[in-house]
């Protein structure tokens, strides 16, 4: 893949890096199941400077709106599919030089919990299949919901117990089935709930547990960084990547054997490639939601298969298969 290219020293490693803008989508904090939107997509670009400003340049001529700044949601208006579809084709400004991490994220919040509570993340694609068949849609809404509450930071009532009252009375009620074997081991681990929880006394976590957004970044850098080249990340500004925050997003990759010499944030009107990012995960999150809901765009879904992270977090296999987003287990 081309990129920008840095030269010299960051954060301590010395050298040439590829830096990649990044952009994300679809973030709700850790309200996964009661947000807003029900995919969170992280996208990065190796665009050049100059190449994104032509193609922001390129987008604003030929849509011609006059908003001061573009969003997704202008190229994703019926009326400008061909500007879409021309950002996403073959021939297109983008392809080969953008990717996008997407997140299913009710499969996060199960992949989540079992990994807390069984150290069994294997055990999550099986429960995320058999649960809403076994419990009904209602069912399987409601233990969603609790998992949900029981892992976030800022919660109602007592998380604790709501969630293990509603594990015990959907295994209770839809006994002799997979999903009821997983709520089985579930039932046993209160005490392991209970520590999780008292671990919030005395202040939040660093990183919240059900925040998609530093586990996507650390995604983005190992994909691109995968040929063994080192990357140093560009990212639009938030209250989210905190000194901390990306001081840990560093440490954690380079843990991982992860070739990330650095992050610095920018204000995204401010920088071009930025921009496309944040384009790029838009469209990305709106075709990848549409697929998972049953009303996808086959030539839509077509045109952003190719930018999906082979890594991305997606449990519906159907609309996994579709995307090229392998599926957990």
């Amino acid at each position: 893949m081309s990129g920008n290219l840095v030269d010299g020293e960051r954060g301590g490693a010395v050298g040439t890096s590829m830096e990649i803008a990044c952009d994300e989508s679809g973030s709700d904090g850790e309200n996964l199941t009661g947000g807003n939107t029900d995919v969170f997509a992280h996208a990065g670009v190796s665009l050049s400077p100059a190449s994104a400003e032509a193609t922001v340049r390129e987008i604003r001529d030929r849509i011609r709106s006059p908003a001061e700044e573009y969003k997704a949601n202008h190229l994703l208006r019926e009326k400008h599919r061909a500007v879409l579809e021309w950002l996403l084709a073959p021939r297109g400004p983008i392809h080969g030089q953008a990717r996008v991490h997407l997140m299913e994220k009710t499969f996060f919040v199960v992949d989540r919990t079992l990994g807390l509570l069984l150290d069994d993340a294997a055990e999550a694609a099986v429960l995320f299949r058999a649960g809403p068949r076994a419990f009904g849609a209602d069912g399987w809404r409601a233990f969603l919901e609790a998992a949900n509450q029981l892992l976030r930071v800022r919660h109602d009532g007592d998380p604790v117990a709501a969630f293990y009252d509603t594990v015990d009375a959907l295994r209770r009620t839809h006994p002799r089935t997979e999903a009821a074997r997983i709520l089985e081991l579930l039932a046993a681990t209160r005490p392991r709930a209970v520590s999780y929880r008292d671990g919030f006394l005395t202040g939040p976590p660093l990183i919240p547990l059900l925040n998609p957004l530093p586990p996507a970044i650390v995604r983005t850098a190992a994909l691109w960084s995968s040929d063994g080249r080192p990357v140093h990340l560009v990212h639009d500004r938030q209250n989210m990547l905190t000194p901390d925050r990306i001081a840990w997003i560093e440490r954690t990759a380079r843990r991982a054997g992860i070739g990330l010499t650095g992050m610095r944030l920018v204000v995204a009107r401010d920088d071009a490639r930025v921009q496309v990012a944040d384009f790029l995960a838009g469209i990305a999150r709106k075709i990848a939601s549409d697929e998972l809901n049953g009303r996808g765009d086959p030539a839509l879904t077509a045109l952003l298969r190719p930018y999906v992270d082979p890594g991305s977090v997606w449990g519906d296999a159907r609309s996994g298969a579709l995307l090229a987003a392998p599926v957990a287990g």
